[in-house]
């Protein structure tokens, strides 16, 4: 009576062993097909349109455009872009006469990587302080997604070192007492954090499949944009680049001036806020947090628009940040 339920036992059993095995291999197989992907030097695979610029942080990669008496404007990627996604703002803001530059956060693009694998977001507001610093200048800073995390750390560090801020569907994560997060126990191990990462975030497979995921309006997910966003992880050792990065964005730490809605209040330069108002990576409840705590004014949205406004809505998207860059230019 026992041998058939224990023979299916026995079956489901093996079943489930071959079904990890094949998972594993299919793993360890985009694992080595990252390594054998990844072998541009920085220097070598970035493009001829931007330069190396040196900081106390290191070489940061930027591109720039407009006349050199122009307004500054400093432009933030969010996670996995680079300077090369915001090619159309920089020739747009350049044509409209402001000097424009985007730079590479670390550990994206092709600016130099850290040595400790510190990427939190203290740290990165070092590096866009230092940035600031070496280019001698005094930028409305303009940040989108992950990236205004670091760039709202470095405005709170240091006001004076900005002339403006405008955030576009900022992941800042703020409350009244931000909460601790910890680490997936399976991503705690930096090889299955390599491994997770070589089968999402740098697998080529997927590139346009993860862009589309965080848009309202589907179709702008473009192939001359995939190829964009797929050009820097050519570069020698990405994927264990970004598996050092993932803590700071699924466990940052609460020892951040970012995270804590207080610290908006009274600060001392103007800011402006431009969201889509069907993001549902950033929702716009995090929009509305983010103008209670700043007290400057309401937030504009962007009709049927989701998380990357500048390639969902190209025109919508510059009319609201040219308003907003002549806005606080205007500031008394």
């Amino acid at each position: 009576m026992l041998r058939k339920p224990l023979y299916m036992l026995r079956l489901l059993f093996r079943l489930l062993v071959a079904v990890i095995l094949i998972v594993a291999l299919i793993l360890i197989a985009f694992r080595f097909a990252a390594s054998l992907r990844e072998t541009q030097s920085a220097q070598d695979w970035a493009p001829a349109s931007g330069s190396f610029i040196q900081t106390q942080s290191g070489a940061l990669y930027i591109q720039s455009a407009g006349p050199a008496d122009g307004q500054a404007v400093l432009l933030a990627h969010g996670t996995a872009a680079w300077s090369g996604f915001w090619q159309n703002e920089i020739a747009m803001l350049g044509d409209n006469g402001f000097r424009v530059t985007a730079f590479d956060m670390p550990p994206f693009g092709f600016s130099k990587r850290a040595t400790d694998g510190d990427y939190s977001r203290t740290r990165q507001a070092v590096r866009i302080l230092d940035l600031v610093n070496a280019m001698d200048t005094r930028p409305i800073m303009v940040a989108h997604s992950f990236g205004a995390a670091a760039a709202a750390e470095a405005v709170l560090q240091n006001p004076s070192a900005f002339s403006g801020f405008i955030i576009i569907d900022g992941a800042l994560g703020i409350a009244d007492r931000p909460e601790d997060k910890k680490l997936p126990p399976l991503l705690r191990p930096m090889l299955l954090r390599e491994t997770a990462i070589s089968a999402s975030a740098t697998n080529p497979l997927l590139t346009k499949i993860l862009l589309r995921s965080l848009l309202y309006n589907k179709d702008a997910a473009s192939q001359d944009l995939v190829d964009t966003l797929r050009l820097p992880q050519r570069r020698n050792g990405t994927t264990a680049a970004y598996a050092e990065w993932l803590p700071s964005l699924l466990a940052p730490s609460t020892k951040t001036l970012s995270r804590t809605a207080i610290n908006y209040t009274n600060l001392s330069l103007p800011v402006r806020i431009i969201w889509g108002d069907k993001d549902t990576i950033t929702p716009p409840e995090q929009a509305e947090v983010l103008a209670r705590a700043l007290d400057q004014g309401p937030v504009t949205y962007l009709k049927d628009v989701g998380h990357i406004p500048h390639i969902e809505a190209p025109a919508a998207f510059k009319a609201a940040l040219l308003s907003a860059l002549n806005n606080i230019m205007n500031v008394d």
